[in-house]
């Protein structure tokens, strides 16, 4: 019978948010009751998130206003009842995990046994910690398995979802060999062309030279020759280079056919690097006359002819056709760092720029850490500071594979506090905006911002939000990719922790930013190296 009790005490006198003995038990017009407490911690929560204002965590109703909260005298007094007779509000012994059990990653105090774990989230869940994964969009794709101990060692995509993401890079290759070729068929075109000028050229002048001047003619040949062939030589090189591509690229298309993953895999981490163009995408050409100043001091003495032959060629540089290096990066993209240890070997030293900084952020001394002033600091007029926005820019310019961390807190006397948002942004981003969608990070199509509060995360592009799950952290990591599109942040405490991962386009080179919400919020840009 005392068991029958405690059954019933479970499932009816405790508050479903703590999980504890219901205090001062109220109940909502939906008929769910809970501690007065925690329930209006929980409607608080929603109104800074955004979410569904004032809905009940059982049955997901929603009510147009907040309920007035009165107490459930009937509740009240019969929990009171129930703390006399001593018997504990918590779940039952076999829920809590033991020794050789996974423990849910968010639970505090005595930890609940995890009956699910997310590969992208690398966590482990209780029952109630999990319904989120189950209820928001965000976490559709998330993929849950069960409980592992070892989760993060483990690695976290499976060899189909590999395989996958690592067919979008081989197409993202085979699109970049085959604009090369394109490119390098055009600089060929353009040779040929150079090589029909300059024999229709020398035919000119040998036909106006061949009666008075012999020997000339054989000069005009030999030069003839020499430059023909120096044409020649740099189109055999770019012929070359087309086939090697052709051959590039068919390797890659049979490499994307293959199904078997596992087979897949291993031909993708056994491809050799492609070699880079020695040659532009281009060809600078000014017209030139070859030959036609032959042609026009023909009627001259020989002796002059001889002379202006040498200074034409003197003056008629060969840099004139020659290809400017301007290599294309067509390597394959490189997959994303697993270890805080493999993301320092892509560290960046990053400074903020105070030619950018808002009028009320100080920068510390070396322009790594900004903090937002009560007073506004005598920077000078600069087009580009912010003067809408409480933002700043780093000095640094990002391309390639980079890695920074930040480290973010709110005003000293409410350390629980603040929110910032990290970011990384066009350096055209607008400086003085004239509508609210303009300028500051994640509002427009130029930025990408991270915000971070005390208990959650929002990412924002192009005024949109994403709500973003996962530990909270004073320390973000940030991963960029510019050339793969890729740029992930992680929660960086003892482990690191994936919290939202961009797959997009970057046109420009990127540059790093803070953006501080409150008077006394502070972000600061660690030294890695």
């Amino acid at each position: 019978m005392a068991q029958l009790g405690v059954q019933l005490y479970r499932e009816t006198f405790s508050c479903s948010i703590c999980l504890d003995l219901l205090k001062d038990p109220v109940t909502v017009p939906c008929g769910h009751s809970y501690c007065r407490d925690c329930i209006k911690t929980h409607w608080d929560a929603e109104d800074r998130n955004r979410l569904s204002s004032n809905s009940c965590p059982q049955c997901r109703q929603t009510f147009d206003t907040r309920p007035v909260l009165v107490k459930n005298t009937m509740l009240a007094d019969l929990v009171e009842e129930l703390k006399k007779t001593g018997v504990q509000a918590a779940p039952a012994d076999h829920c809590y995990a033991g020794p050789e059990d996974v423990a849910c990653d968010f639970c505090t105090g005595r930890k609940l046994k995890a009956i699910k774990s997310c590969l992208q989230c690398v966590a482990s869940y209780c029952e109630e910690h999990l319904q989120p994964h189950y209820e928001l969009p965000v976490f559709k794709k998330h993929k849950l398995v069960e409980p592992s101990k070892k989760l993060q060692e483990n690695d976290t995509v499976s060899a189909a979802a590999e395989s996958t993401e690592r067919q979008r890079e081989l197409e993202g290759s085979r699109l970049n060999i085959q604009q090369r070729i394109t490119d390098v068929e055009k600089d060929v075109k353009v040779l040929q062309q150079e090589v029909e000028a300059i024999n229709g050229s020398a035919d000119k002048a040998v036909e106006h030279s061949e009666k008075t001047f012999a020997e000339m003619i054989q000069q005009v040949r030999s030069k003839q020759k020499t430059e023909v062939s120096r044409v020649r030589d740099l189109q055999e090189k770019l012929e070359q280079e087309i086939t090697e591509l052709k051959r590039r690229d068919a390797e890659l298309k049979t490499l994307a056919q293959n199904e078997d993953h596992n087979q897949f895999l291993h031909d993708y981490r056994s491809l050799s690097a492609l070699s880079e163009s020695t040659h532009s995408s281009s060809i600078n050409i000014r017209p030139l006359r070859y030959f036609e100043d032959v042609t026009a001091a023909v009627s001259e003495a020989r002796e002059k002819l001889q002379d202006v032959l040498k200074e034409t060629w003197t003056n008629i540089s060969w840099t004139n056709i020659s290809l400017t290096e301007t290599p294309v990066d067509v390597s394959l993209p490189q997959p994303e760092p697993k270890t805080r240890a493999d993301f320092l070997r892509y560290s960046r030293d990053i400074t903020l720029d105070p030619n950018t900084a808002f009028t009320y952020l100080l920068l510390s001394k070396g322009n790594r850490k900004a903090t937002y002033m009560t007073k506004s600091q005598s920077y000078p007029n600069h087009p580009d500071r912010f003067t809408n926005w409480p933002q700043v820019l780093s000095k640094e310019s990002l391309t390639g594979c980079c890695y920074w961390e930040v480290k973010w807190r709110g005003p000293a006397v409410l350390r629980e506090g603040g929110v910032v948002n990290i970011a990384v942004s066009y350096k055209n981003i607008s400086r003085a905006c004239s509508n609210s969608k303009e300028g500051g990070f994640g509002l427009d199509d130029k930025s990408w911002a991270l915000q971070c509060d005390p208990d959650s995360y929002r990412f924002s592009h192009e005024n949109v939000d994403t709500d973003v799950s996962g530990p909270v952290s004073s320390r973000i990591g940030v991963y960029l990719d510019h050339s793969a599109g890729v740029l992930s942040f992680y929660s960086v405490s003892g482990t690191m922790t994936l919290l939202h991962r961009v797959q997009t386009t970057f046109t420009q080179p990127l540059h790093a930013g803070v953006y501080l919400w409150e008077m006394g919020d502070t972000a600061e840009f660690s030294k890695l190296k």
